[in-house]
């Protein structure tokens, strides 16, 4: 138990010394997963242990952060974080993205020359353990790749608040050239490019490998200042954006035990029937990626809502079956 709360008050230094505007109260209840009275101890035991440590006031709140960082010794990663590290990289080449696994390995050889030679040497021993212990399974699925020279002029133009300019092109539609106000990018089993259209600033989704001639163009150009890219991204099921309907699920008394622990969407709750089964009801747009995740489930899910879940699911199935009778003759 002693070791525990070292540990939680050394995590909670180096929360105070990466955060440029310091951490509230509530800020402090929140990550460290403590009620407020624990919050303000832990606040009075790092005043104590570090004296660099400053109040910023931000009313109505007060923040506090530790200026000039931590020591080598308190800042020291753990055998488990560099394996995380060593291990994200290994599923970003496994997907096809070189160039973002190579800037985690470059990170991962720059903590480890920071490292303490001593240190290090008593890691060692853990971190092979760790790395030949574990392994990555091999998943179904388009590869999420991109080009590196397609990422690095998103983020340029991202950071310089310019335009971005590209021509795409997609399966059935006429390759065209876009000027976008550049929003943010998510990475999934394909990436994204999320931007606004100028104008009427409606958010929009272009995936990066059907990208081509990508190049920050001149001006300014800013999102719309109620977006969100964690919101935005939160309200699909996947990737696509629809229209967002209030999805009700039943799973059957077989496949409850799974459900419960299953993490269907973020707005999620779980209600428990008298025969066993589970209610699954969440917030979402993506019927048709949803459609695709049900067929995983077989017989063990009903469709209650909504009624275009419904429809979308049956014009897949139409479409595999049509397949499957075409492969037959």
């Amino acid at each position: 138990m002693r070791h525990e709360k070292a540990g939680m008050m050394i995590e909670l230094a180096r929360r105070m010394a990466a955060s440029a505007e310091g951490l509230t109260l509530d800020d402090i209840v929140r990550e460290m997963g403590v009620g407020r009275r624990t919050a303000e101890r832990m606040r009075d035991a790092i005043l104590d242990l570090y004296p660099q440590t400053e109040e910023v006031s931000d009313w109505p709140h007060k923040r506090w952060r530790i200026r000039g960082g931590l020591s080598a010794f308190e800042q020291a990663p753990t055998a488990e974080e560099l394996v995380e590290l060593t291990r994200a990289a290994q599923g970003l080449r496994a997907t096809g993205e070189p160039g973002r696994a190579q800037a985690l390995e470059s990170l991962e050889r720059k903590l480890k020359s920071a490292i303490r030679s001593t240190t290090l040497n008593r890691l060692a021993p853990d971190l092979e353990a760790l790395v030949r212990a574990e392994t990555l399974a091999v998943q179904a699925g388009p590869r999420a790749s991109a080009d590196e020279a397609v990422l690095a002029e998103v983020r340029q133009a991202v950071l310089a608040g310019q335009p971005l300019g590209f021509i795409y092109s997609r399966p059935g539609a006429e390759a065209r050239r876009r000027i976008m106000t550049p929003c943010g990018l998510m990475f999934g089993r394909a990436n994204y490019l999320v931007a606004a259209e100028p104008d009427s600033g409606t958010i929009k989704t272009f995936r990066l490998d059907r990208m081509s001639a990508v190049k920050a163009e001149p001006g300014t150009a800013t999102p719309p200042a109620d977006f969100d890219l964690q919101v935005f991204a939160g309200q699909s099921f996947g990737i696509y954006q629809d229209a967002i309907e209030d999805v009700v699920l039943k799973i059957t008394p077989e496949g409850a035990a799974e459900a419960r622990v299953w993490r269907w969407h973020p707005t999620q709750s779980l209600e428990d029937e008298p025969d066993g089964g589970v209610i699954v009801r969440f917030r979402a747009s993506g019927m048709r990626e949803l459609a695709w995740h049900l067929f995983s489930w077989g017989q063990q899910v009903r469709i209650l809502a909504p009624e275009r879940l419904k429809t979308v699911m049956a014009d897949e199935l139409a479409a595999a079956q049509a397949a499957l009778d075409q492969s037959k003759t």
